[in-house]
């Protein structure tokens, strides 16, 4: 079955799934001027889970790497978390401001168990960071380096989605996006194909801190689309996609050597 959505009103898309959640921010066709309403389409999710598959909307966090009165990276989060939420997601976006630098506190620091709160509640993230000095900044670093591979024998980015995203003040590259990618390789992600890097990002973004229409706000929303796509289709199964073997051997020679283990 397909999905019907009027593209009026993006409220529409949260009403035909069954939410665990209630008050989702609703977004309408007004908050997206540059979208061709005729062209922008409801995620068919039928054709994309199982019949016993969860049906609450997809939970996405979002992480920017700037903490400038006028971020472009933020601005972009911004505009991506808009087109999400239209796509009928549940969105967080964490702000890095009073992060402390990884190891300088202990991990109970209120900021540091806010992210990892809200790394342990998604499904999916999208990660969007300016390029400095060619290569991501150290704030956008610092985030990902505080959510730990494992918590309490609980991975919190272990087989949930990523899109990344990155801009910069010069000419297009690709150096940061290349790196987000290898991070969420090591994160165990599943990161989407597609991705988006928008040069002279100052000149991409209104006076009303909106992104004008162009081919690099296609890209932006084919990244959207994509991500809500492939968390739909993999967040039922994602233990499964990420079971390995040689953590099942591992597993168990560590369960045999305790059980062998002779006491001293």
């Amino acid at each position: 079955m397909t999905l019907k959505v009027d593209t009026k009103s993006a409220a529409t898309v949260s009403e035909i799934i069954d939410l665990d959640e209630s008050g989702l921010d609703k977004v309408n066709m007004d908050d997206l001027p540059n979208i061709d309403t005729s062209l922008i389409h409801p995620i068919d999710i039928e054709s994309l889970i199982g019949a016993s598959d969860p049906r609450h909307a997809p939970k996405i966090l979002v992480l920017y790497g700037s903490l400038r009165t006028r971020s472009f990276s933020k601005l972009a989060a911004e505009e991506a978390s808009c087109l999400l939420r239209w796509y009928g997601c549940e969105v967080k976006m964490f702000d890095p401001s009073g992060l402390p630098l990884p190891d300088a506190v202990d991990a109970d620091h209120p900021k540091v168990q806010e992210l990892r709160e809200l790394a342990q509640w998604s499904e999916g993230m999208l990660w969007v960071s300016p390029e400095r000095h060619g290569s991501m900044t150290s704030i956008m670093k610092a985030q990902i380096d505080w959510i730990p591979l494992s918590l309490g024998g609980v991975r919190p980015t272990q087989g949930k989605t990523l899109a990344i995203m990155q801009v910069s003040g010069g000419s297009q590259s690709f150096n940061t996006v290349n790196q987000l990618r290898i991070l969420g390789r090591w994160m165990r992600m599943i990161t989407i194909p597609n991705q988006s890097s928008i040069p002279k990002a100052f000149l991409e973004f209104n006076d009303d801190n909106r992104m004008d229409k162009s081919p690099l706000y296609l890209r932006l929303v084919d990244v959207c689309e994509e991500l809500v796509k492939f968390t739909w289709l993999t967040r039922g199964r994602s233990a499964y996609l990420t079971d390995r073997y040689s953590e099942r051997v591992e597993s168990a020679e560590e369960v045999s050597k305790r059980v062998n283990q002779k006491s001293i």
